[in-house]
């Protein structure tokens, strides 16, 4: 075998052996980690909104009374906006055999509060035009509102009804809402449960 055969054997040879070098370390990598794989990425939990058990008031089945039942409502970040989500809370359809006294198709358009412990509640016009009318159904109507105000925000002392932004004599002719009026509970029938209300 000539000098210039072995000398050319001997390059193979290396070049082989650096091959199966880069093989062995290169490969592996290769299997274990895919290049271009995306990161794995764990969803996010949702967050939990926090809530307070508030008071909200229904009518009973006897249909004479108010009655309160506690409700899981979101809490709000200052005492206005927990009153605006206490109304807004009120404001829906309790599921049967409790009414809601106020009339359905009313809603919030705001809410205020004033510097002597008074909140003023300004409902849609759907309060009066779609109240049924007498004085008893209005009593209920008014005073599940104010009582629930009052009750869950120690804060407020007294509520007036707006409507349409615009104060009002009476909701149907009975209830004089010219001034802010105070918790009563004289027609809240019995202490409040504490299952929560269920919705429709």
């Amino acid at each position: 075998m000539t000098r210039g055969r072995t000398a050319a054997l001997v390059s193979v040879a290396l070049l082989l052996v650096g091959a199966f070098a880069a093989a062995v370390v290169v490969l592996p990598r290769w299997f274990a980690e895919p290049q271009g794989a995306p990161t794995r990425v764990e969803p996010a939990a949702p967050p939990t909104t926090p809530k307070i058990k508030a008071r909200l008031f229904y009518v009973s089945e006897d249909g004479q009374h108010l009655i309160a039942w506690e409700r899981d409502v979101a809490v709000g970040e200052n005492t206005l906006a927990q009153a605006r989500r206490i109304v807004e809370a009120q404001l829906e359809r309790p599921s049967p055999p409790l009414a809601n006294p106020i009339p359905e198709g009313t809603t919030l358009r705001a809410i205020h509060l004033g510097g002597a412990g008074e909140a003023y509640v300004d409902l849609s016009r759907e309060a009066t035009t779609a109240h049924r009318g007498g004085t008893f159904e209005e009593i209920l109507t008014v005073y599940s509102i104010v009582n629930a105000v009052t009750e869950n925000l120690p804060a407020i002392r007294s509520v007036q009804i707006l409507i349409d932004g615009h104060e009002v004599d009476t909701l149907a002719g009975h209830v004089d809402l010219r001034r802010p009026l105070r918790r009563e509970t004289a027609w809240v029938l019995g202490p409040p449960p504490r299952e929560a209300a269920r919705q429709n």
